[in-house]
């Protein structure tokens, strides 16, 4: 299926901070990042691709348009979704990652506005964020079917062959003839005798009134 990316504008992050704030101890755990598509009209969002660099778990929402009437609301797609098995260890830190309209706990048509909130919850990372953020949007289907002629589309029922043309020797006929041509050309083959028959002799004796003399 194709895709095409979509022109966003990601905006800075913005921290929660989690523990005291008075403290040094105090870090913030949550990041959030709102992504807005001000040259886009609503789109069905088909995917989205980005680096992870050390965050442990990703919720996603969504913006989407209702109606004129109706204010836009915020819905959640995804929940928690988890980008490192162990927060406290290296694996998934760095890694790619993409997700799909299907994986989503909600419709992704009619998208205004997304936003990304990011959790790290140990405290071994000084820094934590999502990178090379690209989203995609389904692209126009592509001609699976190729257009065939209107009478190639819908074949007409075997019809009986036209009259042949006057002069013209009846085909059926014709291979009826060489048929028997050919079985009489074999039983005559079949009938040859390989015995050499001499000039003038008739069953072996000689007819002397043939016979030239010199």
């Amino acid at each position: 299926m194709s895709r095409v990316l979509v022109p966003c504008h990601v905006k800075g992050t913005v921290a929660l901070q989690v523990g005291d704030v008075r403290t040094s101890q105090g870090r913030p755990g949550v990041l959030v990042i709102d992504v807005s598509f001000p040259s886009v009209a609503p789109f069905e969002l088909q995917e989205i691709t980005f680096k992870n660099y050390y965050t442990a778990f990703l919720s996603i929402r969504v913006r989407q348009y209702t109606s004129m009437h109706t204010p836009a609301k915020w819905v959640t797609c995804l929940r928690d979704y988890c980008l490192m098995p162990d927060p406290h260890s290296e694996e998934g830190a760095q890694e790619y990652v993409s997700l799909f309209k299907h994986q989503m706990l909600c419709d992704m048509t009619r998208i205004l506005e997304l936003r990304l909130i990011l959790r790290q919850p140990s405290p071994l990372w000084l820094s934590f964020t999502v990178e090379e953020l690209q989203i995609y949007q389904q692209g126009p289907k592509s001609s699976s079917s190729m257009t065939f002629p209107t009478w190639l589309s819908n074949p007409m029922p075997c019809e009986q062959p036209g009259p042949l043309l006057a002069g013209l020797p009846d085909p059926s006929r014709v291979s009826s003839e060489v048929q028997q041509m050919w079985a009489l050309t074999e039983m005559i083959r079949a009938s040859h005798t390989s015995t050499k028959i001499g000039r003038f002799d008739v069953d072996g004796c000689y007819d002397l009134n043939l016979l030239s003399y010199t």
